[in-house]
């Protein structure tokens, strides 16, 4: 096994836990050994451990876990491709819900009649206590057995968990049960008894629990099944996720075309992809042109363009043309896999509120038990006798169970994260839900996250007919280069449609373009080229440059046969959804500030564009960082949102980062939140699935908390039957996990 050196972290698969007692129990033994620090997390059946020197090893941590009653191993390193997910998740539903679907129908089909011949009078034939006997006895022993395992295992280390409850309450009805069959006179024939469903104090003379003990194992059962689908449910979205990516692959090599699985795919090879196929992993396009669909990937709706030099990304739809890609990142790294290992890692963190739920839930079984024993204790000194006193610490035992308790902020966080995957918002971790809520300030960086990151023909100045223009300005243009040129090319293109190609073509270093289109002696660039071919600009048109410069766009001018003829404006352009994006942001309550390096003329177009009044502009990109600090020194909770290397400090110093997907690793790594999509409108959405599930979270914990709260002192009194109270609890935990599926429903605006 190898050793932990210096620092890290290792992830566990934790088994045998059946509450949030058992999670709590294993942290805490974690945390006594030095070095480390450890979460353990009830829904995700994993333990995630912090590690510092040299003297732990994994095989230290696994004892640990196991001296403390449960197993522990490192999860085999997951294989690419959907066909070991699928396997996986086969295994997993043979390893978790096959045999708890068995004792369940088990449970079933046995208690029901037990509990209809208690219910009903009516079918309390002669021996009918025996027939219930003989029913219940395989529930409460076979069925319930993972219960009394667990309860003894805990026993044998000292510790109490909602398991101890479970068996105690169980086990006790039923040796009540046979305790007056067999030595009192509930075994005498024709003895019936009724039951009702009431809430009300009962001595208890002359009944038998055996429906009570039957029908706590089924409720219970039937909790821990629906809880362990409805997990397997909350986590569909990773799997979704891993599912998204090929099978197979066909590799170029030696001159020939061969088909591999996935997993063989490395670094550097060349493979092959035809229309309607999968993109096999990330990579470069290094022949052909297509249009890419990603909106499995990012959720965005519009096929992608790319030809030779675009990157793609592995999962995504190749809808047309033949391309050969060369793959850039493999298995682990590449953008799919790291989606789902940020979804995975969120999954597995703690938010505050669970970390108070589990230091509860820790110390709540012992003081359960005692409360028990002071009911029964009490009931018994008062005289109302001892099957009243046993019915009402029965009670007790099985009401108290904190599953809803442990359950609430996990399912929360597992369906809250897994549905922000699927509308392209990452969350890194559990902690990431509390901060959003307390933001009330967004600081914007401006290039790629509120523009388009890119030089764009934002408008052509002309009395001249426009398509015209653009068909010559264009056709120099498109035999150019240079991003400026690129940009007036691509818009041409867009409005004109296919350009002529220039029969002369001449590039003015630091000036421009000059050439022959279609008989016409064209000029495009710079006033100063125009001036040495003493061609003035008329009044409206230097008018018109002056106005673009002031507003920070570049001023293009164009000429041709002797003559100015347009200026062409090229910027940054602002994204179509940015106002939107900015207005859906005021709607929650935070304050919008652009934070730019550009000049102050440019900033303050962009934000009156899309409505922002605060600027910040002409700031470098170390000092973004300070920006963020001093408006946190003014009391602001402050989201910071960005893409590019530049931003990566201030998203880390920020109280909540969020980083567009289309960014930089750099910003993606140090951002709290990643936006899959360069739509700034999903900004808003992150920020309002974050505050919902925190909300669900606090709305699982109350409900939790005054279940207790009100159900315990009534089973303490009496007033509830010990199989009512089964149900009660059982209910709890289900409407609890329900609860926490609605977040399903989340849809993203954008």
């Amino acid at each position: 096994m190898t050793n932990l050196t210096e620092t890290g972290e290792v992830e566990l698969a934790i088994g045998g836990m059946t509450c949030a007692s058992c999670a709590a129990r294993i942290e805490k033994r974690l945390n006594r050994m030095d070095g480390v620090e450890a979460t353990v997390n009830y829904a995700t059946e994993k333990a995630k451990v912090s590690y510092r020197g040299e003297s732990v090893t994994v095989k230290d941590l696994i004892a640990t876990v196991e001296a403390t009653g449960y197993t522990a191993e490192q999860p085999v390193p997951r294989r690419s491709g959907p066909a070991a997910e699928e396997a996986g998740a086969a295994e997993e539903e043979a390893g978790e819900l096959r045999p708890l679907r068995q004792r369940l129908v088990t449970t079933v089909v046995l208690a029901v009649p037990v509990i209809a011949m208690a219910m009903v009078p009516a079918l309390q034939f002669e021996y009918w206590q025996w027939l219930s006997l003989t029913l219940a006895a395989p529930v409460v022993t076979y069925a319930a057995w993972p219960f009394h395992r667990a309860a003894w295992m805990n026993a044998r280390h000292g510790a109490a968990t909602m398991d101890t409850l479970i068996s105690v309450g169980t086990s006790a009805a039923f040796l009540w049960s046979l305790w007056a069959l067999f030595f009192g006179t509930a075994g005498t024939p024709g003895m019936t008894h009724p039951f009702e469903l009431t809430i009300a104090r009962s001595d208890g003379a002359g009944n038998i629990y055996l429906e009570a003990a039957a029908g706590v194992t089924a409720f219970i059962l039937a909790g821990r099944y629906f809880e362990a689908r409805s997990k397997r449910m909350a986590g569909a979205a990773l799997r979704t996720l891993l599912e998204l990516g090929a099978k197979e692959v066909t590799v170029l090599r030696d001159g020939g075309e061969f088909t591999i699985p996935i997993a063989d795919l490395h670094t550097g090879d060349r493979f092959l992809v035809r229309p309607g196929e999968k993109i096999a992993t990330d990579g470069t396009v290094v022949e052909g042109s297509s249009a890419v669909d990603a909106s499995m990937l990012t959720g965005e709706s519009m096929p992608v363009e790319v030809v030779v030099g675009d990157s793609v990304a592995g999962a995504t739809l190749n809808t047309s043309g033949r391309l050969v890609v060369e793959a850039t990142r493999v298995g682990a790294d590449t953008q799919l896999a790291r989606m789902a290992k940020l979804v995975e890692d969120a999954q597995n963190g703690k938010a505050a509120a669970q970390r108070l739920a589990d230091r509860i839930s820790a110390v709540f079984v012992p003081i359960v038990i005692a409360l028990a024993m002071g009911t029964f204790g009490f009931w018994l000194g008062n005289g109302a006798g001892l099957t009243a006193a046993f019915t009402a610490a029965v009670a007790v035992l099985i009401i108290a169970c904190p599953c809803a308790l442990g359950l609430a902020t996990p399912t929360a966080i597992m369906v809250g994260t897994g549905r922000g995957a699927q509308v392209g918002i990452l969350i890194k971790g559990p902690e990431v839900l509390e901060t959003a809520r307390k933001v009330d300030t967004v600081v914007l960086d401006k290039t790629g996250t509120v523009t388009t990151g890119q030089m764009t023909l934002v408008a052509v100045r002309t009395e001249e007919d426009e398509a015209e223009v653009l068909r010559l300005a264009g056709a120099l243009e498109n035999a150019s280069e240079h991003p400026i040129a690129r940009a007036v090319a691509e818009g041409a293109k867009q409005k004109v449609g296919a350009l002529p190609v220039p029969e002369d073509f001449a590039n003015v270093a630091g000036l421009g373009i000059q050439g022959i289109v279609e008989g016409h002696a064209v000029l495009v660039g710079r006033q100063r080229l125009l001036d040495e071919w003493e061609i003035r600009l008329p009044a409206d048109m230097e008018r018109a440059k002056a106005e673009a410069e002031a507003a920070g766009r570049t001023a293009i001018v164009v000429a041709w046969d002797g003559e100015a003829r347009a200026v062409l404006e090229v910027a940054d352009a602002i994204k179509e959804t940015s106002p939107e994006a900015i207005s859906r942001l005021r709607a929650l309550g935070l304050t919008p500030i652009l934070l730019t390096g550009d000049n102050k003329a440019v900033a303050t177009t962009v934000a009156a564009e899309v409505g922002i009044d605060k600027v910040i502009a002409e700031v470098m990109p170390e000092d973004k960082a300070d920006v963020v600090k001093r408006l946190q020194g003014e009391g602001r909770s402050v989201a910071m949102v960005g893409d590019g290397i530049n931003d990566a400090a201030a998203l880390a110093q920020a109280d909540l980062g969020l980083a567009m997907g289309t960014g930089t690793d750099a910003a993606i790594e140090a951002s709290d939140l990643t936006l899959v999509r360069g739509d700034l409108r999903t900004a808003a959405d992150a920020i309002r699935l974050s505050r919902k599930t925190l909300g669900t979270i606090h709305s699982n914990l109350f409900w939790a908390f005054l279940y207790n709260v009100t159900a315990l002192p009534l089973a303490a009194a009496g007033l509830l039957n010990p199989m009512i109270a089964g149900a009660a609890m059982a209910f709890s935990s289900v409407s609890v996990v329900g609860n926490s599926l609605r977040l399903r429903r989340f849809s993203a605006q954008s």
